[in-house]
């Protein structure tokens, strides 16, 4: 289980915890921030690329591949339907696409780099984000002392 706490601490500026760690996330200037950490995308981004790289590097590692680096980059676009062709329901207005570059390095025969390009989509981060998640949303309300 993940938990991760998100406090506004100015502007659009947002101060995240999970713990043991503290990082910030903001809007660019253009969208009314401060730009003092990555946008909300731009850290799902990062927690899909940081989940690529661990997969591939604990998979080589595990069956003793000869892995000397993995790096990846992923882009997030909303894209009008009637423009994409590999989506399931062209009805809907605008889709959210995300494309993943991984870049792979190491002496691999061609059946151990097929298996690390099924392995790259088979991170749990990529797993939830492809077939989706439920969401339990619940919001209370009070003044900043209230227990």
């Amino acid at each position: 289980m993940a938990r991760i706490t998100a406090i506004l601490i100015s502007g659009m500026a947002v101060q995240l915890s999970n713990g043991r760690h503290e990082w910030k996330a903001d809007e660019p200037l253009s969208a009314g921030g401060s730009d003092t950490g990555p946008n909300p995308y731009e850290l799902l981004l990062g927690s899909l690329a940081a989940c690529t790289c661990v997969t591939i590097s604990w998979y080589c590692h595990y069956k003793g591949l000869p892995l000397e680096s993995v790096s990846t980059s992923y882009d997030f676009s909303s894209v009008h339907a009637d423009d994409c062709k590999d989506c399931d329901k062209p009805d809907k207005g605008y889709i959210e696409k995300i494309t993943s570059n991984v870049h792979i390095e190491g002496d691999f025969d061609e059946a151990q780099r097929k298996r690390l390009r099924q392995i790259a989509q088979r991170c749990p981060v990529h797993k939830t984000l492809a077939h989706g998640v439920a969401f339990e949303d619940n919001a209370t309300f009070g003044k900043r002392n209230d227990p």
